[in-house]
């Protein structure tokens, strides 16, 4: 078989007429581990019932997963006819490497970034470490119709997309630009790029709050976040300490969360205050997070220390250190579910249930 499950599941039914519990007062257990044809740099959950894995240049494909069964919906490659797409200038197919992915509100289409386009018209694929004057290619992020799980649209946008999100009101998708040093923001209505705006090196994270009037932007090359008002695109800066890498906003938009990435840290910022009120250690390279629906509980995955860590979003008293995988690298909280998905670099995902303790 071209992917396999192991599944460890108990389920029961229950009826209870009281609330549930608060995501901080339940416990992180491994589920199951989902191999096979895949190597995962991200994992995005839809909230509406699947769970996307973006599989770079090594598998040049998107993974698409049923959140509850974890059965494997559809295998999508990245090879398309940009000219089939609208986009002039191009012959032949063309290959991606699928980066980061994020839905959009009303689940109809899933958009993922490519850090470099392969084929005829691409010959500077971007890296890790590069500046807007090496010239490299720029690269283009695609829409995926949930319906039919079809590529139906591309956008070109900067040199190596990184992550891409979209605003709740569905008016925009924003894609920061690692290499170009920018953020496209494209119009959902008009269907291309209406505004780029430059952030500085490196930039990565994204997060828009739920009114839709602002996005923050992590600058991952430097010290802080770039808080984008969506109205008359203004900005201003947010320092939260070193090498800002993954971003999501409490359910209230009153903190901004962000993990450190050479410090291994999280902290969050309290955005009526304008300033950094907590912080703390949970592992070693500190990549991407997610927060669980109440806001109570983060999810980190720790790169370098093979962990992931749960983080009361209160006191920021880490709850669990759970050794996840090798090289575990994006992580998404399953509403749905109630399940934490961890991409591990090296070919796996670890789905992880987070069930009330006992």
């Amino acid at each position: 078989m071209a992917w396999a499950i192991s599944l460890s599941l108990t389920f029961t039914s229950t009826i209870s007429t009281f609330a549930e519990p608060p995501s901080e007062s339940s416990r992180l257990k491994i589920e199951a581990t989902i191999t096979g044809n895949i190597s995962p740099k991200s994992v995005r959950s839809s909230n509406t019932g699947f769970v996307s894995a973006h599989n770079m240049m090594y598998r040049h494909s998107i993974t698409i997963y049923d959140a509850q069964t974890l059965d494997l919906v559809k295998s999508i490659s990245d090879q398309v006819n940009l000219g089939d797409l609208g986009i002039n200038g191009y012959s032949g197919l063309h290959r991606g490497s699928p980066v980061e992915g994020a839905f959009s509100p009303d689940g109809k289409h899933l958009y993922v970034t490519n850090y470099a386009m392969y084929g005829k018209g691409f010959n500077r694929e971007g890296t890790d470490k590069c500046s807007p004057n090496d010239k490299y290619d720029r690269s283009f992020l695609y829409r995926i119709d949930t319906a039919s799980w079809a590529i139906d649209a591309a956008y070109r946008v900067g040199v190596v997309p990184k992550v891409v999100e979209v605003s709740p009101d569905n008016k925009y998708v924003l894609v920061s630009n690692w290499c170009s040093y920018d953020l496209s923001i494209i119009s959902t209505e008009l269907g291309k790029v209406v505004r780029t705006i430059r952030i500085g090196a490196y930039p990565r994270g994204i997060t828009v709050s739920s009114d839709s009037q602002f996005a923050y932007v992590a600058q991952m090359g430097g010290s802080v976040v770039h808080k984008i008002n969506l109205a008359n695109f203004e900005k201003e800066l947010l320092a939260v300490g070193s090498n800002p890498r993954a971003l999501v906003l409490s359910p209230d938009n009153s903190f901004l969360y962000a993990t450190l990435n050479s410090a291994g840290r999280v902290i969050a910022f309290d955005l009526s205050a304008n300033k950094v009120v907590q912080s703390v250690k949970t592992g070693s390279a500190a990549r991407s997070l997610d927060i669980s629906a109440d806001g109570s509980a983060l999810y980190v995955v720790n790169y370098a220390s093979n962990t992931l860590s749960k983080v009361r979003s209160g006191d920021f008293r880490v709850l669990q250190r759970i050794k996840v995988c090798k090289e575990p690298i994006g992580v998404t909280y399953e509403r749905l579910q109630k399940r934490v998905w961890v991409a591990c670099y090296g070919g796996a995902i670890k789905v992880l249930s987070d069930s009330p303790s006992q």
